[in-house]
């Protein structure tokens, strides 16, 4: 079954730019106007740093 990376925005801060953003190897998270990441899924590789890096464990993959 393949994993899918989800964005809990409830723990989420959402008031800083997001430090799991700049560790993501395919760039498939994106960030504006420091709001929850958001995740292009057709480039998500589902490799799990962005997950792994999150201090808030808002990114979690499943």
């Amino acid at each position: 079954m393949t994993k899918i990376l989800y964005v809990l925005t409830d723990k989420c801060p959402q008031n800083h730019p997001c430090p799991a953003v700049k560790v993501c190897p395919v760039g498939a998270l994106s960030q504006s106007n420091h709001n929850a990441p958001v995740v292009d899924r057709e480039k998500c590789v589902r490799c799990g740093k962005c997950s792994s890096f999150c201090p808030k464990k808002a990114l979690v993959l499943e």
